[in-house]
């Protein structure tokens, strides 16, 4: 029998702070509350709300700079994942829409030229004789190609997001409200989030100066910062979960850009009910699978065309291609499993590193994220960048800032980690091949050093019981349009008693429900995924999320189950 994970029932707010949240379904506002809203106007996803443009440091000496090469060539620096991609799409839908004379964009493919813009990258772009370059999700640790750039005379606007160093480059402009000393209200800005605002500025300075509606151009294109928000995983503060939900809301309303539609409907999604999680599981990862397996270009080009049956040929290809990566992905799984499984669930070290030497250095990313799911700890995933170098990805638990983690293991050994960059829970990293013992021993001993304390148990957090009569369609289809839902906004998922009315496998590895709530109520189907093999009596425990399933053009409630746990000795599992 698999051993279930303990269940956690979030701390129950305060009725006072439910109160505050104004006249909302009861439930709702218990939801709420438990995720740290404690006033009605937490729930304004208007663009009114949002932390005021001016309020982002160096914002108006970037628009600046970027419209006095009006009439100049710009190149836009990507990186090679979806909010790489939907930060130099959006720069490039904006900057053309403003009539910008010649707007190019140019992403390091990952295998030849590696992250962020290197030297190497500056080189290919001074070939085209720009007379600026705007990095987008990248650039705050660029120090030798911003130097390199700097000597060929091309200046450099760098907006990023991502966790700056000791050292930061010589860079004309750097927009990044993770800058220290920075008093922006939302740290948790996407890189597509910085690009939007750079963008939001650019065009107020330009209807300033006569250009007419050139401020409303950028939010023509809130889809594309919702879509590379919700990829990125950034934590759904206020601020992000206004551009998210105002990026769903013009998707629904049609006004998204072709490629998202087709992307969508490539998936099975449908337009109209769009939501994160569509975002997030569906058109996320066909964009990511051509950045990891070839090059991230086929997205951006799919993100840019304005022709449905363009988009509809990318859309198809980069379903192809996911295809691909998925079956790279399952095999290299199954490799990392056997391993920790190997290794044993009692000897597993603070940090597990994971490494063989035939993996795909693009898929390492996905590999640490389902590593870390079996075990409940850090893990960094490694695949050779060439002979002699690893290159390595982290995925981290909470409480545990894995970027935190590698500048303790660099500052304890110098050296060790050639390069190194990312947020609290996810980082990349790059060592050699013969450190890498080195490198599993201090990062054990440093996570033991900076986190004696962290909850290795992989406890399921719920929202606790949801009485039965909730589960119904009408309060299904209210908790998914209560959203956006998404890293540190969690769907609601909860935990409850059921007797298992009816079960059978389906898809050789899911298994299909019918439970009754076991203090009364009505039947009700259910999901598991990857969970077949089990056979379920009486009553169980369930924790699960309440969601709609719609089958040819009717939708019924559904309970998608997290975790089984039998209650009753005549269970099995």
């Amino acid at each position: 029998m698999k051993t279930s994970r303990p269940i956690v029932v979030r701390p129950q707010p305060r009725p006072d702070v439910v109160a505050s949240l104004g006249e909302i379904d009861p439930i709702h506002a218990r939801l709420f509350a438990m995720r740290g809203l404690t006033d009605a106007v937490q729930l304004d996803y208007g663009l009114a709300q949002l932390a005021p443009v001016t309020a982002l440091e160096n914002i108006d000496a970037a628009a600046e700079l970027v419209i006095g090469k009006q009439q100049q060539r710009i190149i836009v620096v990507g990186d090679f994942d979806v909010d790489g991609a939907t930060s130099t799409t959006l720069v490039l839908r904006c900057l053309r829409a403003f009539s910008f004379a010649d707007v190019e964009y140019l992403v390091p493919n990952r295998f030849d030229y590696g992250y962020g813009l290197t030297p190497e990258i500056v080189e290919v772009a001074a070939e085209r004789s720009p007379a600026l370059l705007i990095t987008v999700d990248n650039g705050v640790s660029s120090i030798d190609g911003v130097a390199r750039a700097n000597e060929l005379g091309i200046p450099v606007l760098v907006t990023d997001h991502h966790l700056p160093g000791d050292e930061l480059p010589d860079a004309a402009v750097i927009v990044n409200p993770n800058l220290r000393g920075s008093r922006f209200p939302s740290r948790n800005l996407a890189g597509v989030g910085v690009a939007f605002y750079l963008m939001a500025r650019v065009g107020r300075l330009l209807e300033q100066g006569g250009a007419d509606g050139a401020s409303r151009i950028p939010a023509r294109y809130l889809d594309l910062v919702a879509l590379g928000t919700v990829a990125d995983v950034v934590p759904l503060d206020h601020n992000n979960r206004i551009l998210v939900q105002q990026g769903l809301l013009r998707m629904r309303a049609g006004r998204t850009v072709p490629g998202i539609a087709a992307l969508l409907r490539q998936s099975g999604r449908q337009l109209s009910r769009c939501v994160s999680t569509d975002l997030g599981f569906a058109v996320g990862p066909r964009i990511n699978a051509s950045g990891r397996l070839e090059d991230i270009s086929v997205g951006i080009e799919c993100l840019l065309t304005d022709d449905d049956a363009t988009a509809a040929d990318y859309a198809q290809i980069l379903d192809q291609i996911n295809s691909e990566r998925r079956d790279i992905e399952a095999g290299m799984r199954e490799q990392a499993f056997r391993y920790v499984d190997q290794i044993g669930e009692q000897r597993w070290p603070a940090c597990v590193c994971v490494y063989d030497a035939g993996w795909h250095q693009g898929v390492v990313g996905l590999i640490a994220a389902r590593v870390r799911e079996r075990c409940h700890r850090p893990v960094i995933a490694f695949a050779r960048e060439d002979d002699t170098f690893l290159k390595g990805s982290a995925r981290s638990i909470a409480g545990v800032h894995i970027r935190d983690l590698l500048e303790a293991v660099s500052s304890v050994r110098p050296g060790l980690i050639e390069k190194f960059g990312g947020h609290a829970m996810a980082a990349g990293l790059t060592i050699a091949e013969k450190s890498l013992g080195e490198f599993k021993k201090i990062a054990g001993e440093q996570m033991t050093r900076l986190y004696p304390q962290a909850d290795f148990s992989g406890a399921i957090v719920t929202d606790g019981r949801l009485p039965g009569s909730a589960l119904n369609l009408r309060f299904a289809r209210s908790l998914r349009d209560a959203g956006p839902w998404g890293s540190a906004f969690p769907e609601p998922l909860w935990s409850g008693d059921f007797d298992v009315v009816e079960q059978r496998t389906v898809g050789e590895h899911h298994l299909k429900l019918r439970v009754r709530p076991a203090d009364g109520g009505s039947i009700i189907d259910a999901i598991a995924f990857n969970q077949a093999g089990g056979a379920y009596r009486g009553v169980v425990q369930l924790a699960y999320k309440l969601d709609v399933n719609e089958f040819r053009g009717v939708e019924n409630p559904q309970l998608v189950v997290e975790q089984i746990a039998a209650l009753q000795s005549g269970a099995a599992c």
